[in-house]
């Protein structure tokens, strides 16, 4: 039998991108993942699709798996000899319990390695704009389990010696306890009027920071209805928080932000807003497929030299054409001679990772834009190749046709509608949960009007719209939307500026 591996591994403090490079290997290699709650669910697409997931979260009070279950759980695992990823939220020796679960295996003989994440008692802080030291302010830290019986008879904690024996203390899990906590600090020599902070969802769009003091802090975390998980941070370092609260200062910070893109492409627009501090929900109208049949764009492939023009109206047109160039044994060289335009940046600059530089690529990024370009350029009785969706506008076509030219146009992919939940998605609309849908293209506002149902209209108006171009924006005239925002380059960088001028 294969032999088993267990890699325990810190999953980072809450934004995904904080995991290291060795969690990542591990992650794609896995054949089985045992995640926690406090892991990004994002992460398990790192994952391979045969791969099996475990979820065992734990919150306060509410634990899906006992430890011991756990422990049992990983060595059974690796007894099948699996290699078994324990996905822990931040790091697993910083009150993760990554230490019993090694001795577990330790004492089945078992082969394990440790894989160290950030852990949010800095990162948080960091996020929040705390420095945990800082030269003239504070020169040590420690970080405290928050989780600690206050109903216990004797306390772990040397209280008498940790509240005022280090600069900043920094308590994580313990916001139910902050009665306690605070009592203690205050009792053994802590000023009641020390500088503190309460963060919540550290370093992840949500992120809600509370400024108080040791004295205030419990009464606070109950007017306020403050809730797991969040950190709690008691120092003079709190007062840096007013100059250096960077991660909040962003233009799209706490804004919640639906991105409708197909799910292999979302990722693009869903980064550059979540650069900005957007909050984004990528719930996709629609999927990009194979058409029914490639026949006529086989037949076209295998007729390229008759062509004089081949003409991309977007990035999956590229992808699904040379795809099907790659199937009949032939690369870029088998377009020498023939030229080619692009509608759009970014379809330009996918044709030139295939080794293609567009001849022409109009500056109006629509077919009616790339019609007007090639006026002068086609002649009458000239070839043109389109590949392109299934279902699609036939402005470019037609246009060309009335110059005498034979155009061929070739199905390459289609859109259908997506596999998002319509129910819970028109239920996060409708309870206010998304400020800004996006909207990339037409069938994406075609597909999601589908999947919301027929109160489409009303839920709608509960968020600001935003279109990538006009053709976009009469789609959603069409179905009585009106857009808020319309880019004024048909582009992902220009719905991203016309957001931001909004």
């Amino acid at each position: 039998m294969k032999q088993g591996m267990v890699y325990l591994v810190g999953a980072g403090p809450g934004d995904y991108k904080l995991i290291s490079v060795k969690a990542i290997e591990c992650m794609r290699v896995a054949d089985v993942v045992i995640y926690d709650r406090l892991a990004d669910e994002r992460l398990l697409e790192l994952v391979r699709p045969e791969a099996e997931l475990i979820y065992v979260g734990k919150a306060s009070s509410a634990h899906t798996m006992k430890q011991t279950d756990i422990n049992r759980l990983l060595v059974e695992k690796a007894l099948a000899g699996k290699v078994v990823v324990r996905l822990k939220g931040g790091d697993p020796f910083v009150f993760g319990r990554g230490g019993e679960e090694a001795l577990e295996l330790e004492a089945r003989q078992l082969p394990y390695e440790i894989v160290p994440g950030i852990t949010s008692a800095i990162a948080v802080p960091a996020y929040a704009g705390i420095p945990v030291t800082h030269r003239g302010v504070a020169t040590s830290f420690a970080v405290i389990t928050g989780h600690e019986d206050p109903a216990k008879e004797k306390s772990t904690l040397r209280w008498d010696k940790l509240a005022t024996a280090v600069d900043t203390l920094i308590f994580l899990m313990g916001v139910e306890n902050l009665p306690y906590i605070t009592s203690r600090l205050m009792q053994y020599g802590r000023a009641a009027d020390t500088p503190a902070a309460i963060i919540r969802w550290g370093t992840k769009p949500q992120q809600q920071v509370w400024e108080t003091t040791v004295e205030q802090a419990a009464s606070m975390a109950e007017t306020e209805k403050i809730t797991a998980p969040a950190v709690f941070v008691v120092g003079e370092v709190v007062r840096l928080r007013e100059k250096l609260a960077w991660f909040e200062k962003r233009p799209l910070f706490g804004r919640k932000v639906l991105v409708t893109r197909a799910r292999e492409q979302a990722s693009a627009l869903t980064a550059r807003l979540e650069e900005l501090g957007a909050q984004c929900l990528e719930a996709p109208a629609i999927k990009i497929v194979p058409p029914e049949s490639f026949a006529k764009l086989d037949q076209a492939i295998g007729e390229l030299s008759q062509y004089h023009w081949i003409i991309f109206t977007s990035v999956n047109g590229v992808e699904f054409f040379f795809r099907r160039l790659r199937e009949a044994k032939l690369d870029a060289r088998a377009l020498a001679g023939i030229k080619v335009a692009a509608i759009g940046s970014q379809t330009a600059g996918m044709l030139k990772r295939h080794g293609i530089l567009a001849d022409l690529v109009p500056v109006e990024f629509r077919a009616e834009g790339i019609a007007e370009a090639l006026q002068g350029r086609v002649e009458a009785g000239m070839r043109v190749l389109i590949p392109r969706a299934a279902v699609a506008r036939d402005i470019l076509p037609e246009a060309l046709r009335e110059m005498g030219v034979g155009v061929n146009v070739a199905p390459a992919y289609q859109t259908v509608c997506g596999d998002t939940e319509g129910k819970k998605l028109a239920g996060m609309l409708a309870d206010g949960g998304i400020d800004l849908v996006t909207f990339t293209s037409s069938s994406t506002v075609t597909n999601l009007c589908a999947l919301l149902g027929p109160d489409y209209v009303h839920l709608l108006k509960k968020a600001q719209v935003a279109c990538i171009g006009p053709i976009t924006a009469a789609t959603c005239a069409e179905h009585d939307i009106t857009p808020d925002i319309i880019a004024e380059e048909y582009t992902i960088d220009g719905l991203v500026t016309a957001i931001l001028k909004q």
